[in-house]
């Protein structure tokens, strides 16, 4: 069963930086094929649905961020050990909530396949970090 368990959530300071990681494991790609996958970042403030907030391709050639996040996230991937990071700078306080990490195990050949952005498509669930950006 592939199990992902975030990390790196807590209190930051508004205009801080925030760094979250992601660790995936028990990943078994179908018989020869490259065990791209996607991943999403997924934000869900007090009384919110759950939003995407980046979901890129563990090839790393395809990314896509919300638009609250252009300009001030960085996200990293080391397929290798299947780790994941996503960095936050100037945080405000609508970035804070529980931060999950999610995978969509359609796999793929190519680091520059589209990830979906409809998280019924995210079957693999963290737990949660939860990030408070204070005053």
């Amino acid at each position: 069963q592939v199990q992902l368990r975030e990390s790196g959530g807590g209190s930051v300071p508004t205009g801080g930086s925030l760094t979250l990681s992601c660790a995936v494991s028990n990943v078994a790609a179908p018989g020869n094929r490259t065990p791209y996958y996607c991943i999403s970042w997924v934000r869900q403030g007090p009384g919110d649905e759950r939003k995407g907030v980046i979901f890129l391709n563990t090839g790393g050639r395809w990314t896509r961020r919300a638009p609250a996040l252009n300009g001030r996230s960085t996200s990293a991937v080391d397929f290798g050990n299947s780790i994941f990071v996503l960095q936050i700078h100037n945080v405000k306080p609508a970035d804070s909530g529980m931060y999950y990490c999610a995978a969509d195990m359609r796999f793929y050949d190519t680091g520059f396949q589209a990830c979906s952005t409809d998280l019924r498509t995210y079957d693999y669930w963290g737990q949660g970090t939860q990030v408070t950006v204070t005053p």
